[in-house]
């Protein structure tokens, strides 16, 4: 390294509310190694309470992407430049861009620092010698490792892979307020990405059986988006049981407040899954466009990522994920044939799951 103790260093994660929580082990990992530097780091807008109250974060930048684009043309070139000034002017030593994409380099290009750290842009002549130290592809590997590159290609020692997200007291006592039992499931059946979730009937068919065969209470949780809730809503009247039902009404803190005190968590592939991995909940996630060797609930007391192959039934420790292990999954679309559904998540068999089901119910 050309700057071997930084005063200031910026991560930069322009992605979704999962991508985000997955950067913890690196904010951690690089406050161990240089505890007196500040750590600030760059997101969209809406996916800061994945970092917000993180002891380790000096500075939360907010890219507030639906603003701007809504501007008129030079009130939206404007902005950009001004973000991009605001950067420039906090005169990070080390700058970490972990996605790939323009927006990243750019900050970078003109950010001044003298450590530059992101993915080579070959198709962008003015951006792709921006970084002075370039970072691998994914290839096979999970996400969570990728966001650890930027220690490699400098030589820094990993100490941890350990996910962490944090809430206050009154997020928890927002949550007792709601519970009126000790002992739950906790399911959160939706996405903000419809072709994630699986067949309603299916979902109910779940929710009753946690009910009625392992007598454990559940409850729901959403985002509160219209199209969440009317998912949700499609789904209790299926159900021949009554969960608990908070669609709506949690905050992401909340929500990962309430998912610490659950027995176990089920879900699809979305945030709310990363959140109950963080929190050591053991997760049984449904799995259909995307691949868990990316995205599995990583595992905090492991080391090295248990999904080894691209499709199919896998676990990570005490995680499972279900997937059907056919020759097309997984494809990265959003949904088959444009239809927004995906098929693969249409037919997953009720009775693996319930098995799955009940032997984590036995802490197997």
């Amino acid at each position: 390294m050309q700057k071997s103790n930084p005063n200031k260093i910026l991560i930069m994660k322009f992605r979704n509310i999962g991508d985000v929580l997955l950067l913890s082990p690196l904010i951690s990992n690089l406050k161990t190694i240089y505890p007196n530097a500040l750590i600030d780091v760059a997101l969209n807008n809406g996916t800061q309470e994945m970092v917000s109250l993180n002891p380790h974060v000096n500075e939360i930048i907010i890219y507030d992407r639906s603003r701007i684009k809504s501007l008129p043309l030079f009130e939206k070139i404007w902005a950009e430049i001004k973000f991009a000034l605001n950067i420039r002017a906090k005169k990070y030593d080390i700058i970490i861009n972990t996605t790939k994409g323009d927006r990243g380099a750019q900050l970078a290009l003109l950010s001044g620092s003298t450590i530059k750290i992101g993915y080579k842009n070959k198709n962008n002549f003015l951006l792709k010698n921006v970084f002075t130290h370039n970072l691998p592809n994914q290839e096979l590997r999970h996400t969570l490792e990728t966001n650890l590159d930027p220690l490699r290609v400098l030589n820094l020692p990993i100490k941890n892979k350990k996910v962490e997200i944090f809430w206050t007291k009154k997020d928890e006592l927002k949550i007792n307020s709601f519970l009126t039992c000790k002992q739950f499931i906790h399911i959160h059946p939706v996405s903000r990405w419809m072709f994630k979730c699986v067949n309603d009937q299916t979902m109910a068919n779940i929710i009753d059986f946690c009910k009625t065969e392992l007598n454990k209470e559940v409850v729901l949780t959403a985002a509160p988006l219209k199209q969440e809730i009317d998912k949700i809503n499609s789904i209790l009247k299926l159900c021949k049981t009554k969960p608990l039902n908070l669609s709506g009404k949690l905050t992401l803190k909340q929500t990962a407040a309430l998912n610490k005190k659950s027995k176990f968590f089920i879900g699809v592939d979305t945030a709310i899954m990363h959140i109950s991995a963080a929190n050591d909940t053991p997760v049984l996630a449904f799995f259909g466009p995307s691949g868990a060797d990316h995205w599995g609930p990583w595992d905090n007391y492991l080391i090295k990522s248990e999904y080894t192959t691209r499709r199919g039934n896998q676990n990570m420790g005490k995680h499972k994920v279900i997937q059907e292990n056919w020759d097309c999954v997984p494809c990265g679309q959003d949904g088959c044939k444009g239809t927004k559904i995906s098929d693969c998540l249409m037919t997953l068999s009720i009775k693996i799951i319930k098995d799955t089901i009940s032997n984590m119910n036995r802490g197997e």
